[in-house]
């Protein structure tokens, strides 16, 4: 008498078969990456100045440089206490009526004139390159726009993980999974062929829509196909290759100097997971839990032909009916069993605010982007190593706390550290961003442990939407409060981590603990252990 994952014993924990699926569903992880964090580069704001066409004409007569003519032409306006010049204001002069040569041109003093902003658009030190800020003209007072790019994605995120998170457990993780890659296929593409603004963020929000709730399918898909033991190593490594994502982003975007192009080629991937159709199998664990036993044998069965084992048993299940099945799920989702929840959607908000913001600030600190993106990808990927030494021998809720507070610390020294020391303040915002990718980890998987299996694709995507909240508001709050001074994300970055890190200490510990197949393993986990086996699936000589 025992559960599926004493079943798994026969079939192997984590046999070939097991692996070849892995494998192929870690990929996913990798394009999200570009979606998730593509608004460094697709949006990317150069160094800009008011077009003034006069000006352009006696650069090109006179052979000055762009910096030549910004001198001449622009104001300088205080910023963070220097002086620059201006994005968004011009000399209100009319230079064409003027007979002055390239040389009278160069002294001219127009530092008393009178001022106004841009009317001819703008100039984009951005040679060879566009991004859709500046194909749309998103600078100066239509900034803001910019921060709707990324909104609107976490719109999507939120509505779409519910939906398919639903989905998922109603009709299977397999089904939604696909149907998810079929829509960010389609909406992926309607995206790079965006005539304008509004219709790009009309399109942004349907690729959110299926984008992170079949990401979190293959998620729940691969911790329920493997042995207990083995889930934890799975559930983070399948995240890890978010952070391949993201090392190979800066090289993508070094090299497709159109952001339509890059969203194209961040959009193909998608299209070709549908061939996992022939590839990954449903979760045997959620057929069961449906009563949908023939099919689960089937796949069991099929599992331990690949990973040449035999399955000599025969398998029986005991399940609730539809009605109760909603019954269940309305309890686990409310009354005392929400209050794990509740902190834990907190914890996903504090995380996806810092997370993103971090990341973002890298396209605004003004040094080289790639560069500085692609160090701060490779930060990432001790982050899956430390969790993996840690959460089995100390266990789940002291590294994530700990994780939470240090990335929090590191904020704000980062923010008090003059850029004269810049080594230094780069090595303590790395410290950082590892700690930051830590907690971003672990939150997932230590979610995934709190909910039973006819529930747990559901429960996941409702606790990750304040994760989409936090999506929502961290662009708002980088780019905005970046403008005041830019340093002060940082402190509130520095805030939420340390609130996470308090969140995550009044968490239950998993560790050891089986994923939970009913509301009686998460009400007596441990002494309802021998019942649960009785109950669930019996296996009969």
């Amino acid at each position: 008498m025992t559960t599926f994952d004493d079943i798994l014993e026969e079939v192997g924990k984590f046999g070939p078969c097991q692996k070849r699926i892995f494998g192929l569903l870690c990929l996913v992880s990798m394009p999200w990456a570009g979606i998730y964090v593509g608004i460094v580069f697709q949006g990317f704001t150069p160094p800009h100045w008011c077009r003034q066409p006069a000006v352009q004409e006696q650069r090109q007569a006179c052979g000055w440089t762009l910096q030549d003519s910004v001198k001449m032409s622009v104001p300088l306006v205080n910023v963070s206490g220097e002086l620059q010049p201006s994005s968004c204001l011009q000399y209100d002069v009319e230079l064409n009526q003027s007979a002055l040569s390239c040389e009278q041109s160069q002294d001219l003093d127009l530092s008393h004139s009178p001022t106004s902003s841009c009317r001819h658009g703008w100039e984009y030190d951005y040679e060879g390159r566009r991004s859709f800020v500046t194909e749309f003209d998103l600078v100066c007072s239509d900034a803001w726009l910019v921060d709707m790019y990324q909104a609107t994605l976490n719109v999507g995120f939120l509505i779409g993980s519910i939906a398919i998170g639903y989905l998922a457990d109603r009709f299977g993780r397999k089904l939604s999974f696909l149907m998810s890659n079929l829509l960010n296929g389609i909406t992926g593409i309607l995206v790079a062929v965006a005539p304008n603004y509004v219709s790009l963020l009309v399109f942004r929000t349907l690729y959110g829509f299926g984008v992170k709730g079949g990401w979190v399918a293959g998620y729940v898909l691969i911790t329920e196909l493997v042995g207990v033991e083995f889930r934890r190593t799975v559930g983070i490594l399948y995240q890890m290759f978010f952070s391949v994502g993201i090392l190979l982003l800066p090289l993508l975007a070094y090299y497709i100097t159109d952001w339509r192009w890059l969203q194209v080629v961040i959009t193909v991937p998608y299209i070709l997971f549908l061939s996992y159709y022939w590839f990954i199998p449903e979760s045997p664990r959620w057929l069961l839990s449906q009563n949908k036993k023939d099919k689960a044998v089937e796949i069991t069965e099929a599992m331990a032909k690949e990973n040449k084992m035999t399955l000599s048993k025969k398998i029986e299940v005991q399940t609730a009916g539809p009605t109760a099945a909603f019954t269940a799920r309305s309890k686990v989702m409310s009354g005392k069993h929400s209050k794990h929840y509740r902190k834990h959607t907190g914890i996903w908000f504090t995380s996806a605010v810092v997370y993103q913001g971090l990341i973002m600030r890298l396209g605004i600190l003004g040094g080289n982007v790639y560069i500085d993106f692609l160090i701060s990808g490779l930060v990432e990927f001790p982050a899956a190593f430390l969790i993996l030494f840690t959460i089995e021998r100390i266990g789940r809720r002291l590294p994530f706390a700990t994780a939470n507070f240090v990335a929090g610390a590191s904020c704000f020294i980062t923010a008090c550290i003059p850029d004269s020391m810049f080594w230094f303040k780069t090595a303590v915002a790395c410290i950082g961003r590892l700690c930051i990718t830590i907690t971003f980890e672990m939150v997932v998987f230590v979610n995934t442990e709190l909910y039973p299996t006819f529930v747990r694709n559901f429960g996941v995507s409702v606790c990750s939407t304040l994760c989409d909240v936090g999506g929502i508001v961290a662009p708002f709050l980088l780019y905005r409060l970046a403008v005041i001074w830019l340093e002060l994300p940082l402190i509130i970055f520095g805030s939420l981590a340390i609130l996470a890190g308090a969140l995550v200490l009044l968490l239950p510990e998993t560790r050891g603990v089986p994923l939970p197949d009913t509301i009686d393993d998460i009400e007596f986990p441990e002494s309802n252990k021998q019942l649960r086996n009785e109950c669930l699936i019996l296996l009969l000589n």
